[in-house]
Order: C-alpha cells, then sequence, then structure tokens
C-alpha cells in the first residue's frame, strides 16, 4: 500500500509539474532553427511567426539560421536539444523528402520530432525558357516525347524541390525530361536559354514571369493560384498532381503536450491575423494551421509520397 501511495503521489507532482510548466511557458527566449540562410522563404515565414509569438506572449522567440545539407544540420540540433519547448524547428518539405533520400541520418524526422502545427504552404511553378516553343502543358508534353532526353530540368542539387517535383512530372507526365543540378544559381543559364525547364517555389520567380523573362506554364497546386490567376493548375492536364512546399514548427518527440498544445493555441491565433495572411499571399503562398495531429498527418503523407518518388528515379544525395 505505501508504494502504491507514493507512485500515486509521484505521478501527481510529475503532473503538477507539466501543468505548471505548461502555464509559465514560456519563462525565457524560445529558439527557433531554421536549416536554410536568411532571406529565403523559410527564414521570412519563420521571422513572420517569431516576432508575432513574442509580442503575444512577452517573451522572445529568436529565429537561429543553421544552413546546411538540406536542413539536416537545423532538425539534428533540435532533436538533440532538450525536449522542453526552447528549441523548436522550422520544419519544412525538405525534410519529408530527406526522411528517405539520406540513408545514414542520426536521426529519424518521424520518430525524433513531434509536430506542433502546420504554418505556411506555397506551390511551385513550372517555367520554361521563352525560347522554347511550347506554349502550353499539352504542347510541352507533345514536346518531349517527341524529343526525349533533348530536354533539360535543372535544379540546385539532388533531393531539392525542382529535383523530386521534375522527377514527379516524368512519372506522371510519360515524358523523359533530363536532370542538370547546378551547384550554383542556375538562374542565367535558364533565362538565357541554355537550360529549358524548372520548378520552382512561385515567390522565386514570380518576378521574371510577370516581367516576360520566363514563361509560366503552370503552377503545382491543386488549383490555379491567386498570385497567377492565368496560369492553370498542372492538375488540369495531369489528374492528381499536386505539389506544395511547406513549413510548420515541430518539437523534440518529448516535449510535454501542454506545451505543443500551448504553441499550437497560439500559432493558430497568429495565423489568423490578416497582415500574416497578407504577407503569405505576398509570398505566393496560404496559411496552413489547424491541429498538431493534422501536421502529424501532412507530414506521414508527404514522407511517404515522396519515398516512392525517390525509389523510382533512383534519386541519391550528392
Amino acid at each position: 500500500m505505501r508504494r502504491l501511495f507514493s507512485a500515486f503521489l509521484l505521478a501527481a507532482t510529475l503532473a503538477g509539474a507539466v501543468v505548471a510548466l505548461a502555464q509559465t511557458y514560456p519563462s525565457r527566449p524560445v529558439h527557433v532553427a531554421v536549416g536554410y540562410s536568411a532571406g529565403l522563404a523559410p527564414d521570412i515565414v519563420a521571422r513572420l511567426i517569431a516576432q508575432s509569438l513574442s509580442d503575444r506572449l512577452g517573451q522572445s522567440f529568436v529565429v537561429d539560421d543553421r544552413p546546411g545539407a538540406g536542413s539536416n544540420i537545423a532538425t539534428e540540433f533540435v532533436v538533440r536539444a532538450p525536449a522542453d519547448g526552447y528549441t523548436l524547428l522550422a520544419a519544412t518539405f525538405a525534410n519529408a523528402v530527406n526522411a528517405s533520400l539520406y540513408q545514414n541520418l542520426n536521426f529519424d524526422f518521424a520518430r525524433d520530432m513531434a509536430p506542433v502545427i502546420g504554418t505556411f504552404r506555397a506551390p511551385t511553378v513550372m517555367v520554361v525558357t521563352p525560347s522554347l516553343p511550347a506554349q502550353t502543358v499539352p504542347e510541352f508534353i507533345a514536346y518531349a516525347r517527341a524529343n526525349p532526353g533533348k530536354l533539360d530540368y535543372v535544379s540546385s542539387g539532388y533531393g531539392t524541390v525542382p529535383n523530386v517535383v521534375g522527377e514527379l512530372f516524368n512519372m506522371m507526365a510519360g515524358v523523359k525530361l533530363v536532370h542538370v543540378p547546378y551547384r550554383g544559381s542556375y538562374m542565367a543559364d535558364l533565362l538565357s536559354g541554355q537550360v529549358q525547364l524548372t520548378f520552382v517555389p512561385l515567390a522565386t520567380t514570380i518576378g521574371q514571369v510577370k516581367a516576360g523573362k520566363l514563361r509560366a506554364l503552370a503552377v503545382t497546386s491543386a488549383t490555379r493560384s491567386d498570385a497567377l490567376p492565368g496560369v492553370p493548375a498542372l492538375a488540369e492536364f495531369l489528374p492528381g498532381f499536386e505539389v506544395n512546399v511547406w513549413q510548420g514548427i515541430a518539437a523534440p518527440k518529448a516535449t510535454p503536450p501542454d506545451v505543443i498544445d500551448k504553441l499550437n493555441r497560439e500559432i493558430n491565433a497568429v495565423l489568423a491575423d490578416p497582415a500574416i495572411k497578407n504577407r503569405f499571399t505576398d509570398l505566393g503562398g496560404a496559411v496552413i494551421g489547424g491541429s498538431s495531429a493534422d501536421f502529424g498527418k501532412l507530414i506521414a503523407g508527404e514522407i511517404e509520397k515522396w519515398a516512392k518518388v525517390a525509389r523510382a528515379a533512383d534519386i541519391k544525395p550528392e
């Protein structure tokens, strides 16, 4: 009986400590690790969320850019951090791709991270050099089928957004575009016509598209984008084709549920702010929001989807 009472007392004490932690959280600065350099979309979105949380909760949410290895450096840093809610990850589309692409990671993203909330999503856009004769997606597919192995699509490396989306397009359109990975920027060669095509987040190329320097054939969201309303969705020609680059917040796996719930509530409130919605629109995207379970389902579905593409296309990291 004494042991039972002691166990009950311990459980009650731990439960009380968790509730107290959630009530006082955050009591010191929170760090949000980003796997990309300052000025890129993941960094911009993280800073918008962090500043709003700082204003709402009265503690600093500090963005900590840790670029490299396709965001794996930042992810491992958070995985190894104390599970107390004071070190968070700006999780991205890359985490889902990397889960199957890299075989020797020191962590398992799905197993070692707890989803908090999805924050931002945006389609990629299929852009071609204006010198290419194809004016529409059907014309492009017909041209590619008539010229197998003669059209290139460019990316910034194996496993990056243009690479995996390009391979999904190859599979669903029944074409054979040649992947040309660049270590630096490929934009000058695309603008000059040395390479023909890429798939990139909308915000990256919307300026060149509107200026007529690149031709947008389609966006990869399920429906057309308000940012380019005259550009069709690829799904109009390839039913079921849908790709959105996305971002969210994740925490180390053992982070107390009450802390995750508090972060989820507060970030949902941030995402409901019209100013944040408008800023996301400027970036070519939209808010996600919802529960931590919703974000977990999104991550699981994305890991499964891109694992199939990586296997089918035999994509391997450099």
